[in-house]
């Protein structure tokens, strides 16, 4: 699934040791860019009253994108499971947010905003969940962040920079880099 132009580790930020981190391909990804607008219009679990969100209604804040399809298996296996936990480490921290959006590019019918919604509620998701991609328009969000596919996490500093766009991340290494990020900017 994941190809890697370097199969050796990256060390990115030391707190209390050196914490390293897969190296990342750049032939997907916009790894250290500004993270541009999502370009999604389907959600669930928005704040009452709000109809849409973009990545300006994060301003300040430290981000984890999910991206997700409900019919993949590594989303499930791994993605979910990392994202669940992150979002418990950092349950009520102002300063982080979440934001889950299923990222169609393929198996429509089994890739849609209803299916996105059933998803949502087998992981008792409590965060914003998104609809990019259907039938003949694939995801627009993938076009934007370079994404190779699912499961897909996008993390984004507090001054809008991304600063991990990749295929798997660990709890451990999630939770690291946005500890840094956020620390960082205080």
């Amino acid at each position: 699934m994941k190809e890697f132009l370097s199969l050796g580790m990256v060390a990115v930020i030391a707190l209390g040791g050196v914490v390293l981190f897969p190296a990342q391909t750049q032939a997907r990804g916009i790894l250290d860019q500004t993270a541009p607008s999502w370009g999604i219009n389907q959600w669930i679990n928005l704040p009452k009253g709000v109809e849409s969100l973009d990545i300006g209604d994060y301003k300040g804040k430290v981000i984890y994108f999910y991206g997700f399809q409900s019919w993949c298996p590594g989303c499930h296996r791994t993605g979910f499971p990392t994202l669940k936990e992150v979002m418990k480490h950092f349950k009520g921290d102002e300063a982080v947010a979440f934001v889950a959006v299923q990222t169609t590019f393929e198996g429509f019918s089994a890739n849609g905003f209803t299916q996105a919604k059933k998803t949502a509620a087998r992981y008792d998701l409590k965060i914003p969940v998104g609809q990019s991609g259907e039938a003949g328009n694939p995801s627009e969000f993938m076009r934007r962040y370079r994404s190779g596919g699912t499961p897909w996490t996008v993390i984004i500093g507090p001054d809008g920079t991304v600063r991990y766009n990749d295929f798997h991340i660990t709890t451990k290494e999630a939770i690291a880099l946005m500890t840094h990020l956020k620390t960082k900017s205080e």
